[in-house]
């Protein structure tokens, strides 16, 4: 005879908490990495007929709604800011990485996109030493030439495969790595909470816009998508911030690079995407740059960058 769901359900819970704490943030982690990828499978499905700036106000104004209940429980101070310019600088660079992200995701392989995305790990070290001052040794600036090298293998400037696109995945990786040197700054001063809140008014605020203007009625399953798309990223960076509370930073960062995998396989099973030789290359040196630049960044300052 078969456990019940519920009884099913009580019993993976008690063994979840039995784990130790870094096997119970890895296992989130690979949770948040499938939802992540996820999420970039909605993106690519929906817009291969919706507009960017339409999915992406969609997106913010689902994640809105999840975040109103906290919002309304905590007025006025959810809302209370001490650096509102630093704020407003945020949500320009996050709605680059979005615009510029999302249509790498829609128009490239997906697992070409998701690994010129890692690159964001070396931009972070350099707008670190532009506007944190910080000091970067040998090793470092070492990573970040050979990760830029396998970045300059996946995109293949001058050749027949190269595409805008893999430039639109670039930028939108740089921008995401400024977003994480911004939060570094806010995050002395502000609550994560109200950090969010204000990337996911502004970014809709300003996309509401050229949204409309770009607008095509979505079909009931089109919806259905992009609520998923909003719900899924949510969930994802929830699962992402609880992955690191359990865990070491310098143990879990590594996980992050499922998120390649899952890619892969979404991309191959899914849109028929079979990566090629530079591809599975370039992804290599950059996955493996990556992951030295963080772990060298965890020993040397005990924290890490999360997405």
């Amino acid at each position: 005879m078969f456990p019940s769901p519920g009884h099913l359900l009580s019993s993976l819970a008690a063994a979840f908490v039995k784990l130790p704490d870094n096997a119970r943030g890895a296992l989130i982690l690979l949770v948040a990495a499938a939802g992540f990828s996820f999420m970039a499978m909605l993106i690519k499905l929906v817009g291969a007929n919706l507009h960017v700036t339409q999915i992406i106000l969609v997106r913010q104004c689902i994640i809105f709604a999840i975040m109103l209940p906290g919002i309304i429980s905590a007025f006025p101070e959810s809302l209370h800011t001490n650096r509102p310019l630093l704020q407003l600088c945020r949500i320009a660079v996050a709605l680059v990485a979005m615009l510029a992200g999302f249509t790498a995701v829609i128009k490239m392989p997906l697992a070409d996109a998701t690994a010129i995305g890692f690159a964001k790990s070396f931009f972070v070290t350099i707008f670190a030493i532009i506007i944190l001052k910080e000091v970067v040794g040998v090793r470092r600036w070492s990573a970040l030439i050979v990760g830029f090298a396998g970045v300059l293998i996946m995109l293949q400037p001058g050749g027949s495969d190269f595409t805008v696109y893999g430039i639109y995945a670039l930028i939108g990786a740089a921008a995401a790595g400024m977003v994480m040197v911004i939060i570094r700054l806010l995050s002395r001063t502000e609550k994560p909470a109200t950090i969010l809140l204000y990337q996911a008014v502004g970014v809709a605020i300003v996309m509401a816009g050229p949204a409309f203007y770009y607008w095509q009625p979505p079909t009931l399953i089109e919806w259905g998508l992009m609520i998923m798309i909003g719900v899924t990223g949510w969930i994802s960076q929830l699962a992402n911030i609880y992955a690191y509370k359990f865990g070491e930073a310098s143990l879990l960062a590594p996980i992050e690079y499922t998120r390649l995998l899952y890619a892969t396989l979404i991309g191959i099973f899914i849109f028929g995407e079979f990566p090629d030789s530079a591809t599975i290359a370039g992804a290599l040196i950059v996955v493996l740059a990556s992951a030295y630049t963080i772990q060298r960044e965890y020993k040397l300052k005990g924290r890490v960058s999360l997405p």
